[in-house]
């Protein structure tokens, strides 16, 4: 069903809008949770039908996921990337882990040539975040900070297209590696992405990319017949 229906109230397509703008933008990032049914009425101003049928509406177009007992979840940014979400969730990692390398390799070999002063602050300011939160050992820090850390490689490539598939395939990508980095972070398993920043900073596309396909997950990812 789409997000506007003939069926379906011009109230609740307004409500649709105002709460898919909120995910869209950021103020509900994917993983949180979004203010509760009477929250939203008393924010909103609607009836509670109107916006039970708004957040269903998003569910289903992938965007929300409604978990009962425990409240109403962003999981996707667009309808593409909750699409992505249902249709890879069941994905190989290891083909997962090479379409990663493969976007970011060509990505992080863009950035090495289009890179901005400002693309190379936000970068080396993740780059820092990414190091406290696993100094920190709290692993769902550090899958954060390292995936806002590549975030920030692909947006260096000035690639559009490539920014935005990457960002529709955000969540597929962040829950592969929050299950292979798992409950607690393995020093065994660190992997240094100094290299790869200075890479891009040097402006050395052959080894920026090198390095970003070294390691397209922030740790190494258990592979049948491999050790960790």
């Amino acid at each position: 069903m789409p997000l506007t229906s003939p069926h379906r109230s011009a109230l609740a397509d307004q409500v649709i809008a105002q709460l898919r703008a909120q995910i869209t933008s950021g103020e509900w990032p994917v993983g949180s949770r979004i203010p509760t049914e009477p929250e939203l009425v008393g924010q909103l101003g609607v009836a509670r039908n109107t916006v039970r049928e708004a957040v269903r509406a998003l569910a289903h177009n992938g965007l929300l996921d409604i978990r009962q007992g425990s409240g109403t979840y962003v999981v996707a940014t667009s309808e593409l990337a909750g699409v992505m979400n249902r249709r890879f969730a069941d994905a190989d990692p290891g083909h997962v882990a090479e379409l990663r390398s493969a976007l970011e390799a060509e990505a992080a070999r863009l950035a090495a040539h289009r890179r901005t002063p400002q693309d190379l602050r936000q970068i080396d300011t993740l780059l820092e975040r990414r190091e406290s939160a696993w100094e920190s050992g709290a692993a769902a820090a550090f899958v954060e900070a390292d995936a806002r850390l590549h975030t920030a490689v692909i947006a260096a490539s000035h690639n559009e297209v490539l920014a935005e598939l990457y960002a529709d395939l955000g969540g597929v990508l962040r829950d592969f590696l929050r299950a292979d980095v798992g409950e607690e972070l393995r020093p065994e398993a660190r992997m240094d992405h100094a290299r790869l920043v200075e890479a891009i900073r040097s402006g050395d596309g052959e080894r920026a990319a090198a390095e970003a396909s070294a390691h397209p997950f922030g740790c190494r990812l258990t592979m049948p017949g491999r050790g960790a």
